[in-house]
């Protein structure tokens, strides 16, 4: 596969770049509508040890602009009230959107602050809460349930459902899932997330390896699979296939890996190395219904399993 296979959805425009717009965070929906938060440059800061967009974070509470991509249209939608290190974005039904920090902290009386927002189809925050701490993934599914995995700094941090290393939460602060003891081993921290269907899938690491949960959105229950890679940024699932990806640091170019599943093995059919138009880092990633989206500078790109 080449470069000029790689469909391109959408790319920060060169108008809108000039105009001082940065994209900050970025989420594909469970309907396939990709969505893009933009920020005025004048209101991040730039971190020096880290590279890529992600070094970027909202220095204070600001206002932004939020892209969705759906069917070849575009919809822009005025922003209010960014929070201050706002690092997650998610889609949720009634054209509602959430905004999380991967952090938070307790006050002075033990409490947790909140470090997730929701905001109105109108782009105005109608309720804030705590989404647990350290968040290394988050997504949605089709029914506005949101999905976390956690670093673990929030897994040994003492908050109640971080320390679980995977949650599901409703878009009121509820956690409605957590393992309970269904997983094979305790998580030390999550590595990529996807959605197929009524399913979750969540890929994350421990002391004894890499693992996939297929988590029963309805029901909750849990398979487990080995992950049949070192290292892995992404993952789409369709039925028996999936795809996988590597990143290359702050380089154009990934590893794909397509997988089949074999019994109860995932088994790595075709590895090769694909070149993007930018470079990737850490959350370049996030599958739906069998499709790999890509971040790669400011163009995203897709791919079916």
């Amino acid at each position: 596969m080449t470069l000029g296979e790689l469909p391109v959805v959408w790319s920060l425009p060169p108008e809108d770049a000039r105009a001082g717009w940065r994209a900050l965070c970025w989420s594909v929906g469970p309907s396939g509508a990709l969505a893009v938060m933009l920020v005025q440059e004048r209101d991040l800061r730039r971190s020096p040890y880290v590279k890529g967009w992600v070094r970027w974070s909202v220095a204070a509470p600001c206002d932004g602009l939020l892209v969705v991509v759906s069917d070849g249209e575009e919809h822009r939608t005025p922003v209010t009230g960014i929070p201050a290190c706002t690092s997650h974005l998610a889609l949720l039904p009634g054209s509602r959107f959430l905004l999380a920090s991967g952090r938070t902290f307790r006050d002075e009386e033990g409490a947790w602050g909140a470090n997730a927002v929701v905001y109105s189809g109108e782009g105005q925050p109608v309720s804030r809460f705590c989404i647990g701490d350290d968040i290394d993934y988050l997504l949605t599914d089709g029914d506005g349930g949101i999905w976390t995995s956690y670093g673990d700094e929030g897994i040994y941090g003492g908050h109640p459902e971080s320390g679980a290393g995977l949650a599901r939460w409703n878009a009121d602060g509820a956690c409605t899932w957590n393992p309970g003891g269904r997983l094979p081993v305790w998580p030390l921290g999550g590595d990529a997330a996807a959605t197929e269907g009524a399913f979750a899938w969540l890929a994350w690491h421990s002391h004894k390896g890499r693992f996939l949960s297929r988590v029963d959105c309805a029901t909750g229950d849990v398979a487990g699979y080995r992950n049949p890679l070192p290292d892995t940024d992404g993952i789409a699932v369709r039925g028996t296939r999936m795809l996988l990806t590597h990143r290359f640091h702050n380089r154009p170019s990934i590893e794909l890996s397509r997988a089949e599943l074999v019994g109860d093995a995932w088994v790595v059919t075709v590895q090769e190395k694909l070149r993007l138009p930018g470079r990737v880092v850490m959350r370049c990633a996030q599958g739906r219904d069998g499709v790999l989206w890509l971040r790669a500078g400011d163009t995203w790109t897709r791919i079916d399993a």
